[in-house]
């Protein structure tokens, strides 16, 4: 009986012993599994992408492509000697510092630890290369170096670039891409080969619809680098990127188009707008008999409401602008939010100046001929737009009492228009520069026929200013004359935005001149 008992004692011992050690070796297999699924799901953390996206690529050579969004990205593979912060400061990249020597003659030092992503390293060699190679291209950064002549290579880390005439703020040109001369000394400088950069990322994989960056090794900072990777969806149209964009297959995109809403729609993003380099204005012909007077242009100035235009031709697409250089630039922060509409303003004025409101028309008696204020306002005929806008401000001009000949000119006549200056008031855009260059609106010959003294001496003087706070007091005066004196009257500005995924994580700075501030940063 004793040893049945003790038989049954090991027999209960054996099943425990064979349950335990049963269960032992399902919860070491559990808990092998758990580190797998652990660590994919930390590898899976420590790739992180972004999904860019171009729509009718060219070719990723920045100074070859004529595609902007291509030349936005280009950004981060490729260096400048110098760049700009968000708010259009200029600053140091490739270039360590430079000086302007004379009128013509600039000397720039370059730093001596920038590589390029083949390891070779960067030197003078490079500049001298890329601006050769853009004076002899048509792209977008080939009007940088139009006044270029010689570009002499002074030592490994200093450049000497001469010009065939004074280039007010030229190191503001000094922003397009740099490319290795190197790494072209074997191959043919053409859009299908992928260069090689000294930027954040590096082009590691050409796909048939896709290129793909990752880091950099020889980027000085690339470990301070969040994103590991970035693919770039190529699309055969415009439509095809925005319903990427729409179905999250692509997580930022970047347009001037002023109707983006109605291919994305409202929900699902967040963006960014800013104001574009777009900026239309009218030039008065100061040295024509009625428009010299100051009191006129101001009035005029004051009966056209600005507002109504952006909302009637451009379904508030566009922001109002008092002054070039509203978009945001750190030179000039006196923005002005309100559009300078005050019709009882503008009556007063003219008022006070002798005018009189006879018959719906503003007129008055000089050397006893009688003085009406006709004015031929002239627009670009094939600008449907502009035609719009132009006749949006000829009535309510009219409405106010100046009598308006609207000039619809064919291309080649507004051109003449242009050169001779044989108008009263001309409406005009241009794509501002980088640079707080001011010489169309101020400089000889410009679009107004307008001089003054102060204005002279002022623009003279801070094309050589290197004292912020003193350039910051210049440009405010600059800003002041404009708009008291009035020789043109600024409307409006086109916008640029930025939409982008909300897994998108980080601090998003764009403006229209780069759209990665920060991407160094960014994550999902």
């Amino acid at each position: 009986m004793k040893s049945n008992y003790f038989k049954y004692i090991f027999i209960i011992f054996a099943i425990a012993i064979t349950i335990f050690a049963i269960v032992k070796i399902k919860t070491d297999e559990q808990k092998k599994e758990a580190q797998v699924y652990e660590t994919k799901e930390e590898t899976e953390e420590e790739i992180t992408e972004i999904k860019l996206g171009v729509a009718s690529f060219d070719s990723i050579n920045p100074i070859l492509s004529k595609n902007k969004n291509v030349q936005d990205i280009s950004k981060i593979i490729f260096e400048p000697l110098m760049t700009l912060t968000s708010d259009y400061k200029l600053e140091n990249s490739l270039a360590k510092e430079w000086a302007k020597q004379n009128e013509t003659t600039y000397i720039i030092k370059l730093r001596d630890d920038k590589k390029w992503s083949d390891g070779q390293k960067f030197t003078a060699e490079d500049v001298k290369f890329t601006i050769d190679r853009l004076k002899d291209s048509d792209t977008i950064y080939s009007s940088n170096v139009q006044y270029v002549t010689t570009v002499e290579v002074v030592d490994d880390t200093t450049v000497r670039i001469i010009l065939s005439q004074e280039v007010p703020f030229f190191e503001y040109n000094l922003t397009f891409p740099i490319l290795s001369s190197k790494y072209y000394s074997d191959k043919e400088f053409n859009a299908d080969i992928v260069p090689v950069g000294t930027g954040m990322y590096k082009v590691s994989e050409v796909q048939e619809s896709a290129l793909i960056l990752t880091k950099n090794d020889y980027y000085p900072e690339a470990n301070k680098l969040k994103l590991d990777k970035i693919t770039i969806s190529i699309f055969s149209s415009v439509g095809e990127l925005y319903n990427a964009f729409k179905i999250g297959n692509i997580d930022l995109i970047s347009t001037q188009n002023s109707n983006l809403k109605e291919y994305i729609g409202t929900i699902g993003y967040l963006s960014k707008e800013m104001n574009g380099r777009e900026h239309d204005f009218i030039a008065f012909n100061t040295q024509n008999q009625i428009l010299s007077q100051v009191n006129v242009r101001k009035a005029i100035g004051y009966s056209i409401d600005k507002s109504n235009i952006v909302s009637s031709v451009y379904g508030n697409n566009y922001y109002t602008s008092s002054f070039p250089l509203d978009y945001g630039s750190w030179i000039y922060q006196e923005q002005d939010s309100s559009s300078g509409y005050n019709l009882e303003q503008a009556k007063q004025i003219l008022v006070d100046y002798g005018w009189s409101y006879k018959y719906k028309y503003w007129q008055k008696t000089v050397n006893y001929k009688t003085q009406r204020i006709s004015l031929n306002f002239v627009v670009k005929a094939s600008d449907a737009s502009r035609v719009s806008v132009a006749e949006n401000i000829k009535q309510q001009l009219e409405n106010q009492g100046f009598r308006i000949n609207l000039i619809k000119a064919s291309d080649a006549q507004y051109q003449s228009y242009l050169t001779n200056k044989n108008y009263d008031m001309i409406l005009c855009s241009m794509n501002l520069s980088v640079s707080p260059d001011l010489s169309t609106f101020f400089g000889e010959n410009n679009l107004a026929n307008y001089s003054n003294e102060e204005v002279t001496n002022l623009m003279n003087e801070v094309k050589n200013l290197k004292d912020e706070e003193k350039l910051k007091q210049d440009y405010k005066r600059l800003g002041e004359i404009y708009k008291t004196e009035m020789p043109y009257l600024s409307l409006y500005n086109n916008k640029y935005t930025v939409a982008y995924s909300q897994a998108l994580a980080g601090t998003l700075e764009p403006n229209w001149f780069y759209q990665f501030y920060n991407i160094e940063g960014w994550h999902k």
